[in-house]
């Protein structure tokens, strides 16, 4: 369905520009081809434009875009514009408006603002994908299809999805006092008598009821989008695929059942550049969220974009140059956007498309730049893009379609970030971090790429393909079934190494905390337990390895496991903080910390960073060939000697792509 190589692409939104531009789709068309972009997506954004009344369409508009695109050889990816709902669909049916809370509607004015599981929706959104796909399926520009758009933006409250969450529970647990037991309703007397007296989630305390409602949320989000993908499938020519963009951290979205849904998974990766790309990292002065901030954090969301079906995936967004909003100005360092293709790449990206082609002189994305700037004129953000293009083309077969080397793999539990997000274990400031599971998550993570080592993430959900890799990685997993933790032992057994990370099987699937002692069923195994925990307000130094505990500590009881790190507790004794076990042919190292990234990179054994500003990441091809990707995250250059490559000299905030054995 893909071209055999790595795609260039772009958002193209000539639709957008002033009319005292006139038409230059021949001059932004040219241009793309001198740059090595070879796709482009269009159209989901505008559904006033494809429908602007009811029942009265313009499908003709884009006809000039996908006729000009065909002649240059550019594909294109044309998306259904179902999550941006004209204003006559909103003034005609107010009840497709989505609940924030009960009651609540959301005002219209943005976008994503609707309920996508309301009646009047649904017929209307049906009616313009059919109108769009059956005008140009058969026209050789396209090559694929987005259905909709960073999808699950919001949790409908709405009286219809509630009625449907209770279904659910019915269906689920049969009968109250079932529900009752699984929820432990006894509490506060939330017990129910009937489904009927079940509340509205806005005024939930119970974490078992959160986290039923979270994946229920998801589950909708999952439904609609393979509801339209199903659509699309019954009507495009044969060799189109169908995908969507996600936005990973998204509160309703499950990627790895919804991507199950589509031909190929597809994310948006946006990174803050300039020194959020240094190594080794500074602090950020961002928050954990949809901005990646280190170079960890680059390749953990192109890690994720793997595994939400391990397999080769697209980046539908990623940032020409600055993101956000008016006051969010930060162009990329001359080097970093090619440093950036390179890493999507070496982690299976098919697909590198940048939003957008020129910056839009209207809306709430004005400042969101573009490959041309306002001036519309080619200037160093295009060059760069164009020697992306160059050497993309270059490369040809060779580095599409790779499957990543992985030698420590980290699981990832939506449930548990859920769980962590309505109770979290850390805090800052005082108050509740809701990133409390991702900014676990990423200590780990960071960890292994410190330590020169080549991370992988793989969803719970695909537990056994992770269990192949040598090293595996289970932090934050809070929320984890007794078959999960159970076959985690049963990899150590059999050789692996597993590294546990602190609250992982403190609680079961539905969130609710052990009666055993913690942790669960990896205690006899990992040789030790706690019963107590608490926040750190410091970070203090660990001996027997280097670095520190940071903001959580567990109480660890030593039985038969060996001690690998201790650190003074402000109480005055020394406890242990890391300790590491034989496990039949394998291990269990537990760390009852957040590592710092000193500690987190000494958990994986001797370094193989080449350079502290280094890192390496390879992959194998069709071919069977080992690529390496070597990386300089810096201003200085460096020169580097691995012994499977020999000399590599890199500039400064420089790339090279090398084939293992040349």
């Amino acid at each position: 369905m893909l071209p055999p190589h790595v795609v260039l692409g772009t958002a193209y939104y000539p639709e957008y520009l002033p009319r005292s531009v006139g038409d230059r789709t021949a001059v932004d068309l040219d241009l793309m081809v001198a740059a090595g972009i070879t796709v482009i997506r269009v159209g989901e954004s505008v559904w006033s434009t494809w429908e602007p009344r009811d029942g009265v369409f313009d499908l003709e508009w884009i006809r000039p875009v996908l006729d000009g695109a065909a002649e240059r050889g550019i594909g294109v990816i044309l998306g259904t514009p179902t999550y941006a709902v004209p204003p006559w669909l909103q003034r005609a049916h107010p009840e497709i408006a989505a609940e924030r809370r009960t009651g609540v509607p959301v005002p219209w004015g943005i976008r994503q603002e609707i309920d996508h599981g309301q009646p009047a929706f649904r017929f209307h959104a049906e009616r313009v994908v059919r109108r769009i796909v059956e005008r140009y399926r058969d026209h050789p520009a396209v090559i694929g299809y987005q259905v909709d758009n960073e999808p699950g933006v919001l949790l409908a409250h709405n009286a219809a999805a509630f009625e449907e969450f209770v279904a659910g529970l019915r269906r689920e647990y049969g009968d109250v006092e079932t529900l009752n037991e699984a929820w432990g309703l006894t509490y506060w007397s939330h017990r129910l008598s009937d489904w009927s007296e079940l509340w509205r989630p806005d005024g939930n305390s119970t974490p078992s009821y959160d986290l039923a409602w979270r994946r229920f949320q998801a589950w909708r989000t999952t439904e609609f989008i393979g509801w339209q993908a199903e659509l699309v499938r019954s009507l495009r020519r044969e060799g189109q695929f169908v995908t969507t963009c996600l936005a990973y951290d998204r509160p309703a979205v499950a990627d790895v059942p919804l991507t199950a849904s589509l031909d190929v998974a597809a994310s948006n990766i946006y990174v803050d550049v300039q020194d959020g790309l240094a190594r080794p990292s500074l602090p950020s002065r961002l928050a954990p969220g949809w901005i990646g901030r280190s170079v960890a954090d680059v390749f953990l969301a192109a890690d994720r974009g793997y595994g939400s079906r391990g397999e080769p995936f697209l980046v539908t967004e990623t940032n020409a140059t600055s993101i956000g909003g008016s006051h969010q100005n930060k162009p990329p360092y001359a080097g970093q956007l090619r440093q950036l293709a390179w890493a999507f790449v070496s982690r299976g990206a098919r697909m590198v498309e940048y939003w957008h082609w020129h910056s839009i002189h209207h809306g709430a994305e004005t400042f969101w730049g573009g490959i041309l700037g306002h001036g519309l004129e080619p200037g160093r953000i295009y060059r760069e893009v164009a020697a992306i293009g160059a050497e993309l083309a270059a490369a040809g077969s060779s580095v599409a379609g790779l499957t990543p080397d992985v030698d420590v793999a980290v699981l990832w539990s939506s449930d548990s970030d859920w769980a962590m997000q309505f109770q979290p274990p850390l805090a800052t400031g005082g108050h509740p971090d809701k990133a409390s599971y991702r900014t676990i998550v990423e200590a780990f993570y960071g960890g292994i790429v410190d330590a020169g080592l080549r991370p992988g993430v793989v969803p719970v959900e695909r537990l056994e393909a992770a269990l192949t890799a040598p090293v595996v990685v289970a932090a934050g997993l809070y929320a984890a079934s007794d078959p999960v933790l159970e076959r985690l032992v049963t990899y150590a057994q059999d050789g692996g190494h597993l590294i546990v990370g602190p609250r992982t099987g403190y609680a079961d699937e539905f969130a609710r905390p052990r009666a055993g002692v913690a942790p669960g069923p990896l205690r006899k195994a990992a040789g030790l337990s706690y019963q107590e925990f608490e926040n750190l307000d410091d970070a203090f130094a660990v001996e027997g390895l280097a670095g520190h505990a940071t903001r959580w500590a567990e109480t660890l009881l030593v039985d038969d496991a060996d001690v690998l790190a201790t650190y003074r507790h402000p109480g005055g004794e020394r406890r242990p903080i890391v300790t590491t076990k034989r496990c039949g042919r394998g291990r269990i190292t537990y760390v009852g910390t957040v590592p710092d990234a000193s500690l987190a990179a000494g958990l994986f054994g001797e370094s193989r960073l080449w350079a502290p500003s280094v890192t390496a990441m390879s992959a194998v091809n069709a071919a069977g060939e080992r690529i390496w990707f070597v990386h300089n995250w810096s201003g200085t250059a460096v020169t580097v000697e691995p012994a499977v490559l020999g000399r590599v000299e890199l500039g400064p905030w420089d790339v090279r792509v090398l084939k293992e054995g040349r």
